[in-house]
């Protein structure tokens, strides 16, 4: 009978984007370009609000702004409010996209933080001098072939890496400051540091130990109703052809959650 009647008022609906995986430019991760058209559909249709569930060790700290960015425009522009809720981890990456929230909700077993940045390589000069190898590099520009992994480490270009690494730190510190400033405790937490549930809520890093549906039912009470987006795997994933593609990525991820005991 509703349907027939448009001035009839329609239960509350929740928009729930999910955000699993690492972050990266390309392949399988969280990244702008896979994420758009998503988060744009999450908020149409005129949601009460929109749910981020997180579960992401992190990545590139670009794709991470963009995503956040995309978020926080959305959600100003149709005056919609965005809600966090964090399942296994949200480290680095994972947690400048909960921070796109206006609020953000954990397990208690949850991992939140990881506020910094890390550059990982290896060396294999002696490797391959060893084994009779000899490096031919040939460039224009004396910066060219900087922090060549078949090449001796040189003092100057670890200085500029980590000139590098100190910006984009710079960066992260200053969107974790305008989202979650005046919920902060006067101590440094920006030293790569991670925390779980209750002491991640001590600390200011989140609002809360929840979970999303008896949360937005809490809210928006019990006929509200949950609008679900994710990303979608290609036609090629689909039917695995794929398979090397998928395997390469799922180390790497695997990898990723690893260094949180995941």
């Amino acid at each position: 009978m509703r349907r027939w009647i448009p001035f009839m008022n329609k239960d509350p609906v929740v928009a729930v984007v999910r955000l699993q995986g690492t972050i990266a430019t390309s392949g399988r991760s969280l990244n702008d370009a896979s994420l758009a058209s998503i988060i744009e559909k999450a908020f149409s249709g005129k949601p009460v609000a929109v749910a981020l569930q997180i579960n992401s060790p992190g990545g590139s700290p670009v794709q991470s702004s963009l995503i956040a960015a995309r978020i926080r425009r959305l959600a100003e522009e149709k005056n919609i409010p965005v809600y966090a809720f964090v399942e296994d981890v949200a480290a680095s990456g994972g947690y400048w996209l909960a921070c796109a929230a206006d609020e953000i909700l954990i397990d208690r077993g949850s991992i939140v933080g990881s506020i910094g940045v890390i550059s990982s390589g290896f060396g294999l000069s002696d490797f391959i001098s060893r084994h009779g190898v000899e490096r031919r590099v040939h460039t224009a520009g004396q910066s060219k072939s900087q922090l060549d992994p078949f090449k001796p480490e040189k003092p100057e270009d670890v200085e500029r890496l980590e000139g590098w690494l100190t910006d984009l730190h710079a960066f992260f510190i200053d969107w974790v400051k305008s989202r979650r400033g005046s919920k902060l405790p006067d101590e440094d937490l920006f030293t790569g540091e991670i925390w779980i549930g209750d002491r991640a809520v001590e600390k200011g890093l989140v609002d809360g130990i929840g979970h999303l549906v008896p949360e937005m039912k809490q809210r928006f009470g019990d006929k509200v109703k949950f609008r679900r987006y994710s990303q979608k795997k290609s036609i090629l994933r689909r039917f695995g052809a794929e398979i090397a593609f998928d395997a390469i990525g799922g180390i790497e991820e695997r990898a990723a959650y690893a260094r949180f005991g995941l």
